[in-house]
Formats: C-alpha cells, structure tokens, sequence
C-alpha cells in the first residue's frame, strides 16, 4: 500500500530516537537526553512501510550531543536482519548528522553501534553459566531491579577483574566481554587458568541498557565517577562490584569502553595516582606495548592525555583500582568510527572485531601475569 505512511520507532530494548517530523522523503530525528541527565549520543531506531523509497535522515541536535567531536568521520550503521551492521554514508554539517537510505527490505535498523541488548545479555549469561568451570553469582540489583552478573573462572592465586559498560551506549564494550567469555571457556586458556581467577561483569550497567542511555544509570548517574564512594541509592551497581573487589583483592583489571572521537583501539591507565610509581607504571606500558606488537587491531600512538603527578581522577575506577590495590589497572577503549590503522571499508570497527580484540587481550595477559 503506497499510501502507508513510514513508521520509525524505538520503543524496544535499548531503543533511543525521537521522530521529529516526516516531510516527503526526509525524516527529521532527535536523540532523547539520558533520564536526569543531559547526555545523550546514542541512538537506535526501526523504519518499516518504507522499501524501495530513497531516504534522507537527519538528526536535528547532534550538535549538542555530549561529545560532537565524534560526529565528523563517523559512519551510522544499518541492518535489515539485526546481524549484520554496515557502515552507510554519513554526513555531520550545521550540526546535523545525516544519512542516506534505500533498500527493498520492508524493515531496516539503525544504530550508533552494532546494539548489544539485554535480552542479548540475558543468553549470554544462560549460556555461560550452564558451562562447566563457571560459577556465576548475582551480586544484587540495579536501581530499576535489574541483575548485577559476575562469572568466576579458574582457580589460580592471582585475582584479575575484567568489567564492560559502565556507560551503556558504548555496546562495541560487551561484544568484547562475549569473545573473553568464549576463550575463557575454551582449551586455550587451560594454563592461564591455573594462575588466574577471572572476575567478569559482563555489563556494569543494565538499566541504562535496556533505556537506550549513552553514560548513565536509572538516576542520571555516570557510574565511572562513582568509584570513590559508591552508594546503593544512587550507584548499587559500582558498590555491590567494588564490594567484591574488596573481598577478592585485584592485581590486574580491564575497564572496558568505547570512545566517541578517536578511530582507534587504545589503553588508559592510571598516570597521577598518589601512590605512583614507574615500577608499577611500566607494568602497563609494558602490557600496552605487548599488546600492540601482538595484534594489528591496537596502537599505542593515539589516546588520552596523561594526568600530571598527584592530578588523578579517583572518582574513576581505573585509577581507584590502581591507588586501592596497586593493581596494573587499564581502560580499553574501542571506537564508534573505525580503527583506522587497520581499516574496514564495509563494517568499520565491529561486533567480530571486538571479540577478536578481547582474545588479544587475554593472551597478553598469559604473556605478562608472572610478572604482575
């Protein structure tokens, strides 16, 4: 029926779109604010009663979004199976960030970044928790009554976190924890086992998930500001984890991102802690280096700035787990865009990526653990 009129919505697990207004073929969007809070970059929305039309989108206040920056060389993602995310043309110009689309699919998807779901996260944790060799607890709930996951794997003396979206919308961050779960539990990582204790929290933040924020929890909280002194009105999330922490100790730990703005894989570690020491810091750069040598899906020349001696932000769990436990604590970051030292014209940085990332990681943590 030609007269149907274009449907968009978003009103499903993690969805975030507002429709604007419809004017011929162009669509006009605006990406809805985290609750209580003024973020908002991530969006993830559904077309239908519109195949074979040629469409233009726009998002009308992507200038205002928490980190413009991250719009100019940025590429939306699209899929009409929900398995595949390509790359489309995109355009950022005046503030608004427009995309082109035409397809005979009668429903398409799009999203900032492949979407990592809950229901997605729920099979995931059914499906390591019936593996053997993983202990799975519950270690509470969100503030919207969600379940805080941890998976404990192998039996060795020294403790080693790993822990994935803190800030929601960066979903490329559990597509990383499903490739660490898979070589976790598979043969090639038998003797790694027998000198680690793997701690893992696959998503440190489900509510925001499942809302569709980019940074915050049910309260408008960034929980990666939180780590000083978590609470359970505001923040049970950081303090039913740091709890853990405390009980298991960490000599190593991954923080698990995304980044908006920089086209490439990198580290952050804990430069300005009080507790400072090159010994210490030399560890990271040493695991950063590794890394780096190791596989072409990470460099060590873009990143961060390094915090000046004693200007550390301790609200932060990198550095909070570095000055709590003398941990060689690191936070991952992989990008919305592509990364670029090793580009992918068709899927930029993607879901497979991640995960083969993550085996990367945890290799170099084999190669490096006797040293820490």
């Amino acid at each position: 029926m030609t007269d149907t009129p274009i449907a968009i919505t978003s009103a499903f697990d993690g969805g975030n779109i507002k429709l604007i207004a419809v004017d011929g073929d162009r669509i006009d969007l605006e990406i809805v604010k985290d609750k209580d809070s003024d973020f908002y970059q991530w969006f993830s929305f559904r077309l239908a009663n519109a195949a074979g039309r040629k469409l233009t989108f726009r998002i009308l206040n992507a200038g205002g979004s928490a980190y413009p920056l991250g719009w100019p060389g940025y590429k939306a993602r699209a899929s009409t199976d929900r398995v595949h995310w390509r790359q489309i043309p995109t355009r950022y110009e005046g503030g608004i960030l427009a995309f082109d689309w035409q397809s005979d699919a009668q429903v398409a998807y799009f999203a900032y970044f492949a979407p990592y779901t809950m229901e997605r996260h729920e099979a995931l944790i059914a499906e390591y928790a019936a593996k053997p060799g993983v202990r799975h607890r519950e270690l509470g709930h969100s503030l919207d009554g969600r379940a805080i996951d941890l998976f404990t794997i192998g039996n060795g003396p020294k403790p080693v976190w790993l822990y994935a979206r803190q800030h929601p919308g960066e979903s490329m961050a559990e597509w990383w924890m499903e490739g660490a779960l898979e070589w976790l539990t598979s043969p090639a990582a038998a003797t790694l086992k027998q000198k680690v204790t793997f701690y893992v929290v696959p998503n440190m933040n489900p509510d925001g998930t499942f809302r569709g924020h980019l940074r915050t929890n049910a309260a408008g909280v960034n929980l990666n500001r939180e780590w000083h002194a978590p609470s359970m009105e505001k923040s049970p999330e950081v303090k039913l984890v740091r709890d853990e922490m405390d009980r298991t100790g960490c000599v190593l730990a991954m923080d698990v991102h995304g980044d908006e703005a920089i086209p490439a894989n990198f580290l952050a570690g804990f430069e300005g802690i009080p507790s400072w020491t090159d010994e210490l810091g030399e560890k990271f750069y040493d695991f950063s280096r590794r890394l780096a040598a190791r596989t072409p899906e990470f460099q060590t020349e873009q990143g961060y700035e390094k915090s000046a001696p004693g200007k550390a932000n301790l609200t932060m769990s990198t550095n909070q787990l570095a000055e709590r436990f003398g941990a060689v604590a690191m936070t991952l970051e992989m990008p919305f865009k592509d990364h670029d030292p090793n580009p992918d014209a068709e899927f930029g940085w993607s879901p497979e990526r991640c995960k083969v990332l993550a085996v990367a990681c945890l290799e170099t943590i084999e190669e490096v653990i006797d040293g820490i």
